[in-house]
Order: C-alpha cells, then structure tokens, then sequence
C-alpha cells in the first residue's frame, strides 16, 4: 500500500454501516492472531455505535475502511472506554492507529467531558499512544466496577486469569484519563507561565 494514500478520518455515521460486517471479522481474526482477547461485539452492535455518532472511521479514497474504534460507557456515564480499535491489515505501519486512537479520544471529551477515560491493553504501542494522550497506569480498582463491562472480558482467552485474581490484574495493562487532574495541571502550567513572563526584563534602548 502506498504510503501517500489519501485516507479520510471522520466521525462514523449511517453512511458506514456497510463496513460493519469486515471490521467484526477483521476484530476477531486479529484476536486470534495475537492470541488475545478483546470483548466480542456483533456487526450490529457496531452499526449502533456508527448511527449513535459514537465511533470514529477511516476510509481511503477508494473506499476501503482503513481503521474503526467505538465509545462504550459504563457506571452511568463516569467511566468512558475507547474500544474496538482495529486497523485493516493492508494499511499498517502507516500511522492509522494512532490517528483513529486520538480522534476517538478527542471525540470521547467532546460527548464526555466529565468522564474518565480508560482502557485495558496488552499492545506497547497502544500504552505509547495512551500515555502520550495523558493516560496513567492505574491499578483494576480504579477502573469501572461495573459488571456489564467485566463480562464482556469473558471471551478473553485470559478470563480464568482474571477470575482467579479476583480481578485484581491480569495480563492487561490499565491506564486511566482523568480529567479533573488534567484540567487542574494545565491551570498550574498556565500560572507559571504567566509568573514567568512577568519576570522576564524587557532591555531598554537608551
């Protein structure tokens, strides 16, 4: 695949649902390449993410889906996921992660802005892209408690790991967005620069 290929990033809508079926296949035969899980989610359970707005998608010029990530929420709104991610396997390598990863992101503050965003992966260059978003490690206690969410890890490969640690870890990493903090840390940043600016002397033509 050319490096240079146009590929268009866009908030999924009605117009996408065609692509529904080869991204749940693509999810599933990526899962068991790597030989781990992720929750199992139907084509139709994709195509409400698309109609609900609540999905970013990649489309190349020729109208090829190139990359798909979904929002899900859990414990009433004060938890956010950013589930799904996927990159067609023609278009790897080519930064389409990344970009789906922090446009759903991004999305997911815009119709969330109080909620804490979180995610549970085993992939380095997913924690890579998690950090540079603002994500921390956190322990399992500080993710969503909520059961509906825990269920969906059944399909996991590593659901017996995760049931004998009394779902305490497993072999995922998970990261935490906390907005608050976020928004806290950057007013002190603003602070100091203001503070520093005013410090600097301005020289004087005589």
């Amino acid at each position: 695949m050319k490096k240079n290929q146009k590929i268009l990033f866009r908030t999924a809508s009605l117009l996408d649902v065609q692509y529904a079926e080869a991204i749940c296949l693509e999810m599933e035969n990526s899962a068991r390449v790597r030989g781990t899980g992720i929750a199992k989610r139907s084509a139709e359970y994709l195509v409400q993410k698309m109609i609900e707005g609540k999905a970013i998608i990649a489309i190349a010029h020729n109208g090829t889906w190139v990359g798909f990530s979904y929002i899900e929420t859990w414990s009433h709104g004060r938890f956010v996921a950013n589930s799904g991610l996927i990159v067609n396997p023609v278009f790897r390598d080519m930064g389409v992660a990344r970009k789906v990863k922090t446009r759903i992101f991004k999305l997911s503050r815009k119709l969330y802005p109080q909620a804490k965003i979180f995610g549970l992966t085993t992939g380095l260059a997913v924690m890579k892209i998690n950090s540079d978003l603002g994500y921390e490690p956190v322990t399992y206690s500080e993710l969503t408690q909520d059961e509906a969410f825990w269920a969906g890890c059944r399909s996991c490969v590593n659901y017996d790991i995760l049931m004998a640690k009394e779902r305490k870890n497993c072999l995922c990493t998970a990261m935490l967005y906390r907005p608050r903090e976020h928004k806290i840390a950057a007013k002190a940043v603003t602070a100091i620069r203001s503070r520093f600016k005013k410090k600097i002397l301005i020289p004087v033509l005589a």
